[in-house]
């Protein structure tokens, strides 16, 4: 199976201007959490230190800064467990912190704190009330087409506050769900209650082909719609902004990613969740 970096905490590159740059790489690499929990699963977390400016971005030192030996304990205020840690060698970097205790319920708040060496990093996030996907499907523009987009419907409740995140994920060839590429939602901006999306495919870092925004024939693509609170929602389009002003999102042309991290950077995640398959007719 193909090997991904997906998001960007594998690794954070700090960036600097010119008048700060000797200050900048004279200062301390911080800890890098990318951790989530969602409603019926258990707590994952890649966990690794910042990269310098100056140091060349590859798979090789991505590794080097990959953090395995930290204790991180998640707790639901009345249960904590710490999680273990293993080897996916689908995953670059392939360690993955992982829990099997405290399954995520809506409506519940989480804890994360990680001691590393001689750190404490700490978030708290909770999980929203799920809502479901209506459908998920595949289209293309002319039939004769061996590519295509995936629409998504799902109705968003009127009495209700919501953040929406939509991913996917086509077997084997990504580990993980990929964030949708403008595919982070706040209810204000809908016009009815009825919500139609266009989905384009998400950024994968150090991808093994060209990366194209579209699917293709061939492709079993599971779509995930999670809600997600607001501190989730700015993070993810800030990650997007990134994305969308450097045009190399390994390289942000600024450090205003957004974080609810205390002491490090990055994100501690809940997530609400809904889930449909989506076959795509076989590759001729």
């Amino acid at each position: 199976m193909k090997k991904y970096i997906v998001f960007l905490f594998a690794v954070i590159v700090i960036s600097c201007s010119k008048d700060e740059f000797s200050e900048q790489i004279r200062l301390e690499s911080k800890i890098v959490v990318e951790g989530w929990i969602e409603e019926g699963d258990f707590a994952n977390v890649l966990l690794s230190s910042s990269i310098p400016v100056t140091d060349v971005i590859d798979s090789t030192n991505v590794l080097n800064h990959v953090i395995r030996s930290a204790k991180i304990t998640v707790s639901d205020g009345e249960t904590f467990e710490v999680l273990k840690v293993k080897n996916d060698k689908n995953r670059v970097p392939p360690f993955v912190y992982y829990g099997n205790m405290i399954k995520g319920e809506a409506g519940k708040e989480y804890s994360i704190k990680i001691e590393y060496l001689n750190r404490i990093v700490e978030a708290v996030t909770t999980i929203p009330k799920s809502v479901q996907l209506k459908s998920a499907d595949y289209v293309k523009k002319n039939a004769t087409d061996t590519i295509g987009y995936v629409f998504v419907k799902f109705d968003d409740p009127a009495d209700e506050k919501n953040y929406y995140q939509i991913a996917t994920r086509i077997d084997s060839e990504e580990p993980i769900f990929v964030p949708a590429f403008y595919g982070n939602l706040d209810d204000k901006n809908f016009e009815t209650s009825s919500v139609s999306v266009q989905i384009n495919r998400g950024v994968i870092l150090f991808p093994k082909t060209k990366f194209t925004p579209y699917f293709a024939d061939g492709d079993l693509i599971s779509v995930k719609l999670r809600t997600q609170n607001k501190e989730v929602l700015d993070f993810w389009n800030s990650w997007q902004n990134e994305i969308v002003n450097s045009r190399n999102p390994i390289y942000p042309s600024n450090t205003s990613l957004k974080s609810n991290i205390k002491g490090g950077i990055g994100i501690w995640a809940g997530y609400g969740q809904s889930t449909l398959v989506v076959k795509t007719p076989p590759k001729k």
